[in-house]
């Protein structure tokens, strides 16, 4: 084998990225998100350092902050990887603990349902006391409805941020794929918004999230039409529907969900007390969000995550089988 030396090597096998990312879902389904140490946390704080040092109300450094963060995670990977590219089980591995730490399907549904609990019980301040955790949308203006509302968009958008674009990025680029993934959208909450001071700043980081989140969402919204109650009225309200959300990848992933579970989403929402006035997805054929809709909504989550697993492990397979054969 070139460049394998006299002593010889083993090639990592095309299935080390399936199983990898099969046991690391399972780790994740297991046991959820690393108490300690997430390396995701871990990168949130090296990040915020650099913008620290990098911070100017300029979109160029804002750009310099995105090429150092993410550049700087994806080629940590990948030496990584390339250190554990002729040991098959190590590279097994790496691919398992990689997406355990950037996948977070598990604690998605487990905020989720907390937030369903507390609605059902009719504590609406511990309700608003977790929205937080789920996204930066403003909770004391909100009634029970909204909230369940909110948790179901919450729960549609990162199904695909949380974990069906990582896995798309995982089966392009392996360990690095997976990594740079989770760096660019985390860089994006941390900078990516509106905000007078990020406006500008971080430009760069939310347009590299809006390209790299492309794929996944569109792989999202399709498996939510397969996986959800209702395939034609997913069909319906996405391709009716996605183009009116302010966002090109949450569009179609919010739009799906709620034709998939019948309901209603979008419309009028705050963000650090400033007021978004959306377009409503569904509103023509949809209900109102209801509390049950939150566990239907996980549920919807969990199946379209394990579909996605199975498409991204098959199309590297496929890939890596077919690369073979031509060279």
């Amino acid at each position: 084998m070139p460049g394998c030396g006299t002593r010889g090597c083993v090639a990592v096998p095309p299935y080390a990225f399936a199983l990898g990312a099969a046991l690391g879902m399972a780790c994740d389904a297991v046991f959820g998100d690393p108490r300690r140490g997430h390396p995701v946390a871990l990168f949130g704080r090296a990040a915020a350092a650099v913008e620290r040092v990098l911070w100017r109300d300029d979109r160029a450094r804002g750009a310099a902050h995105t090429l150092v963060c993410v550049g700087g995670a994806a080629g940590a990977a990948a030496v990584a990887s390339r250190l554990v590219r002729r040991r098959p089980a190590a590279s097994v591995a790496l691919t398992a603990a990689a997406t355990w730490a950037v996948v977070g399907g598990t604690s998605l549904g487990r905020e989720a349902r907390a937030i369903g609990g507390a609605l059902a019980a009719g504590d609406l301040e511990l309700a608003r006391e977790r929205l937080p955790h789920l996204c930066g949308r403003d909770p004391q203006a909100l009634d029970g409805q909204q909230l369940a509302r909110a948790v179901v968009e919450s729960v549609a958008e990162n199904t695909s941020d949380a974990v069906v674009g990582a896995l798309v990025w995982g089966a392009v680029g392996g360990v690095p794929g997976l990594v740079a993934f989770r760096a660019v959208n985390t860089l994006d909450a941390m900078v990516g918004h509106k905000s007078a001071r990020h406006r500008r700043y971080g430009w760069a980081s939310a347009r590299l999230d809006d390209v790299a989140g492309w794929p996944g969402a569109r792989l999202t919204a399709a498996l939510a039409v397969l996986a959800g109650d209702d395939a034609r009225g997913a069909v319906r309200a996405w391709r009716a529907d996605a183009a009116a959300h302010p966002s090109p990848n949450a569009g179609p992933v919010e739009a799906s969900f709620a034709g998939a579970l019948g309901v209603r989403l979008g419309g009028t929402l705050s963000y650090a007390g400033r007021v978004e006035h959306r377009a409503v997805l569904n509103g023509e054929r949809g209900r109102p969000v209801d509390v049950p809709d939150i566990e239907r909504a996980v549920r919807l989550s969990r199946r379209v995550g394990v579909l996605a697993l199975a498409a991204c492990a098959a199309g590297r397979l496929a890939f890596s089988y077919a690369k073979g054969r031509n060279a």
